[in-house]
């Protein structure tokens, strides 16, 4: 490890542990004035973070990013003021610090209280999306945690002029220094130290492609809440309302195609696929949807490419869906639980039985009933915005927000007891 690298990751560390241990004694007013100081600051300086996006942008094209990595990386008007809407938002949401999760009594007269408190020191590990420097750290310093920001070197000018104007509302309404730190190198040793700082860091959260999490997850030793791909699934029943699945699939398919909960494979009951499917097919075919079907669903559509077994396990981020004719909803179910990534899935249907069962048997973070997949957002889940969508099952699962970046501790009272 390069000395000069180690050295100001251990200082980052060393200045985010003493961050988080200033951070637990605010109030929730001083925490909601700091994060619209913050918003403040980020129209403030509007101008000079679109002028460091343009610069990125221009960059990622010239080194040949994907359209679905350009789409993640710009950040224009609309952009900018969801990323201020959304600290107000956080800001508005109940402080889970300090909250007793339960509390209750003892014969020998000892209170108990089970109390929410910040998890600690935070990393977070993210690709393209500079927005994300905003969300992370709203919902990170809302909940009292010290935050260590590393985002891709795609987006270092836009996360560093976004991070700028956060520190400086959070210097005006007297945050702890260092509660908001971005790793200031693109040197990827930067990151192998960050996910080894178990001294200093309680838990690393990655968020990007399949590759960056799987290497996080395989070389850290601080603990890590992953947020693997999003291959999700529509299944389309026998009983479902035609409009209806229409709306939904092209929803989650065309809407925005390049994010974690766009649909990637369409699941088409056999008994509704001879009249539903050719006009599903039709419309997404005029959205540009490139279509890869199985051989029952090509006697169908035209226009469609033979799907592979790696399409069905394929996150495409792009306008590209998967179709497979099934018997029924088992055969669905199956399907989901097999090669889906435990993301979001849906089901479209009128019979209440099918529902029923598809919610309980597809083991996924988020299983939809007559709805699109894309709801599968801190923003839309009314968390105000989210860490990240976590495909695990300890510690947080789905939209991390505030409650989620929280753990607890027990609190005691008494009056002299002595345990005998």
């Amino acid at each position: 490890m390069d000395s000069t690298i180690a050295e100001k990751m251990e200082t980052i560390g060393r200045r985010a542990r003493k961050a988080s241990q200033a951070l637990m004694g605010l109030s929730e007013e001083e925490k909601n004035q700091a994060l619209k100081a913050m918003a403040d600051e980020l129209d403030n300086q509007r101008e000079k973070i679109r002028k460091a996006n343009e610069l990125d942008v221009k960059d990622g094209r010239e080194n040949g990013l994907s359209s679905a990595m350009i789409d993640r990386l710009i950040l224009n008007d609309e952009r900018i003021d969801a990323m201020i809407q959304g600290l107000h938002d956080i800001a508005a949401l109940p402080d889970p610090i300090g909250k007793d999760l339960r509390t209750w009594d003892k014969e020998n007269g000892l209170k108990l209280h089970k109390r929410a408190v910040p998890i600690g020191v935070i990393g977070m590990i993210y690709e393209s999306r500079p927005n994300v420097t905003a969300d992370a750290a709203a919902l990170c310093l809302k909940a009292s945690n010290a935050i260590i920001l590393r985002g891709g070197s795609e987006a270092l000018r836009s996360n560093q002029a976004i991070a700028e104007a956060l520190n400086k509302g959070a210097k005006k309404a007297g945050l702890p220094e260092h509660a908001l730190q971005l790793v200031p190198v693109r040197d990827r040793k930067a990151v192998q130290e960050l996910i080894r700082m178990d001294r200093y860091v309680d838990v690393i959260i990655p968020r990007g492609g399949q590759g960056l999490i799987r290497a996080v997850a395989e070389n850290a030793t601080v603990p890590v809440l992953k947020h693997y791909e999003g291959i999700c699934h529509i299944y389309v029943d026998a009983d479902a309302d035609h409009e209806k699945a229409w709306r939904i699939v092209e929803n989650a398919k065309c809407q925005r195609p390049g994010v974690c909960n766009a649909v990637e494979t369409l699941l088409v009951n056999k008994a509704i696929a001879p009249e539903w499917l050719p006009e599903m097919a039709e419309q997404l075919l005029k959205q540009k949807v490139e279509l890869r079907g199985d051989e029952a669903s090509r006697d169908y559509i035209k226009d469609v490419k033979p799907a592979t077994e790696e399409d069905w396990s394929t996150e495409y981020l792009d306008l590209i869906l998967s179709v497979k004719i099934v018997d029924g909803i088992k055969e669905a179910v199956e399907h989901i639980n097999h090669y889906g990534s435990g993301h979001s899935d849906a089901i479209v249907s009128e019979n209440s039985e099918q529902q029923d069962y598809f919610s309980r048997m597809v083991d996924s973070a988020a299983v939809y009933v007559n709805a699109s997949t894309r709801f599968t957002d801190g923003a839309e889940f009314g968390m105000g915005a989210e860490i990240g969508i976590s495909t695990d099952r300890l510690h947080a699962r789905g939209p991390v927000g505030l409650e989620e970046l929280t753990t607890y501790k027990y609190v005691i009272t008494g009056n002299g007891q002595i345990r005998e």
